[in-house]
Formats: structure tokens, sequence, C-alpha cells
């Protein structure tokens, strides 16, 4: 019985004071950015962890989920610890370019993830030159109506006071329009404003500022007079759409449509139920960014 106990004590001890051993697993992954990637920590014999993600980010969690925005080869770190004895594991993480152009616009609502058209190239181009430069960065939505749409992209808006005028800034230039009938405003949709016919007979665009449709669920009856009235004719996929997601048909043909939320749709919901003050600016400041994934 002696030496029974004593057996079990030293095995007690010698694990317990076994150096820790880091590993992981990669449980898993999107193959293009921007890719969110799930590491399974199978470490032994520790407690404390220090993630390093090779793109300058860290983490401490145990198992943590981590997104890449940038295509890149990534050497994922792991510091496994216990004590003052610690052991090291890395591996690579490879995240291939989006197939389309994405930009993710950031806000304290969430996330929206958004496609711009390969088919509208001059709105494309000039938006991703400001994203790249980090023009919208700090800006606001200044102008918010339920069933309707989002505006922001106007640079005065930044740290502008509750009670500034703000919406009419932009970078000094417009962008011709590329309007289609293959784009329409479905909810969702991002779209380039512009100033009005009386001064803008040719439908140019404002340089930076643009709004995302919220809108409202429309009927067959309903698409049959917007129709009439705007000259489309619309699929039988667009009604779909229109019917299903909803959003403002009576503004096609007269903006560019350049782009499309593809993920976070329910951030556009959030957004549009701020409360707003009579020039339709939110009461709370809702700010963004805007960051380019490549």
């Amino acid at each position: 019985m002696y030496w029974r106990f004593l057996f079990l004590f030293c095995f007690a001890t010698l694990f317990s004071c076994a150096k820790p051993v880091a590993k992981f697993a990669i449980s898993s992954a999107e193959p293009n950015a921007p890719a969110e990637v799930s590491f399974e920590n199978n470490s032994l014999q520790s407690e404390v962890f220090e993630w390093d993600f090779g793109d300058g980010n860290k983490s401490d969690q145990k198992s943590p989920v981590h997104q890449y925005y940038s295509s890149g080869n990534y050497e994922v770190k792991l510091k496994a610890s216990k004590g003052n004895k610690s052991s090291d594991f890395s591996q690579k993480v490879i995240v291939e370019a989006p197939t389309e152009c994405l930009v993710l616009l950031q806000t304290q609502f969430g996330e929206m993830l958004i496609e711009l058209y390969n088919d509208t190239p001059k709105h494309r181009d000039n938006f991703s030159k400001l994203v790249d430069k980090g023009y919208y960065d700090g800006l606001l939505f200044h102008r918010v109506i339920q069933g309707f749409m989002l505006q922001g992209g106007d640079p005065r808006s930044k740290n502008a006071s509750p009670n500034s005028s703000i919406g009419t800034g932009g970078p000094g230039y417009t962008v011709p329009a590329e309007i289609s009938q293959k784009h329409i405003h479905v909810r969702g949709a991002l779209c380039a404003a512009r100033q009005p016919d009386e001064v803008n007979p040719e439908k140019e665009s404002s340089g930076s500022q643009f709004y995302i449709v919220h809108g409202q669920k429309m009927t067959d009856a309903s698409l049959e007079q917007m129709q009439i009235s705007n000259g489309m004719n619309y699929t039988e996929e667009q009604k779909t759409l229109y019917k299903e997601l909803g959003g403002t048909p009576q503004l096609d043909m007269e903006y560019t449509v350049f782009g499309r939320v593809i993920k976070g749709l329910d951030v556009i919901d959030l957004i549009a139920e701020s409360k707003t003050s009579k020039t339709d600016r939110p009461v709370n400041d809702i700010k963004m960014k805007i960051i380019p994934i490549n």
C-alpha cells in the first residue's frame, strides 16, 4: 500500500511539473479574404496562451477566431506557458485574394461587407482610391431615413458639432454617371449621391458621398406602377428581390448603383432604427471606417 501511494504521488508530481507543450490546429478557414480562421488549441500542461497571428494582431484566448482582411502567407505563433515554463509552436496560414472587389464598412453597430461592381469601373476605382487613402475613416452617416436609405461620405461630417450643417461636402469633383437597368435599388445597394437634375442634368455622382438602401418590401402591383414611372422592365429575379428584400425602386435609373452589401444586412436595419433630428441626422453620431479587402 505504501509503495502504491508513493508511486502515485511521484507520478502526480512529475505530471504537474511537466513542461508545457504548445500545439494547435486550424479547425476551419475560408480560403479568400476576408477569411475567418478558427484555431483549435491542442496544447498540453498549459495555462496561459499568447497568440501572434502574423498580421500585427495578438490574442490571449485559448482557442481564438481571427479575421484576416488581406491576402498573404501568415506565420501564426502560439506560446503556451505554465508557471515559468513555456513552449512555442507555429504554423502557416495562407489567405488568397478575394475574387471580387470588396471593402469592409465598420460601425459601432457592426460590419458590412460590400462588393463593388466591376461594370461600374469609374465608381469602383474612385471609391477604392478613397478607401485606400482612409478618406472615410471617422466620417458620419449624416442622413438616415428608416424605410429609405443611409447616407454618408461628407468630409465635413468628421468631428462635426451637433448643430453644424453637413451633407454638401465632397472631394471637389464628380464622377460620370454609370446608370444601368442591371443594377437596382434593392435593400443593401450601394449608390452614389448627387446633385438634382436642375443643376446636374447628366446625373453625375458626388465624388465621395454615397447611400445604402434600406427601403421597403414591394408588391407586384407597386412594381407594375414603378415600371410605368421609371421606364424599367424588371426581370423576374429583380421583382423577387424587391418583394423579398425590399428597396427603393423609385430611384432606379436616376442614380448610379455601384455595389451591394453581401454580408451584414442586419446592420443596415440597426442603423435605420436610430433616433434622428428634423434634418434626418442621427442624434447620436454613427461613425464609419472603411477598409479595403485585398
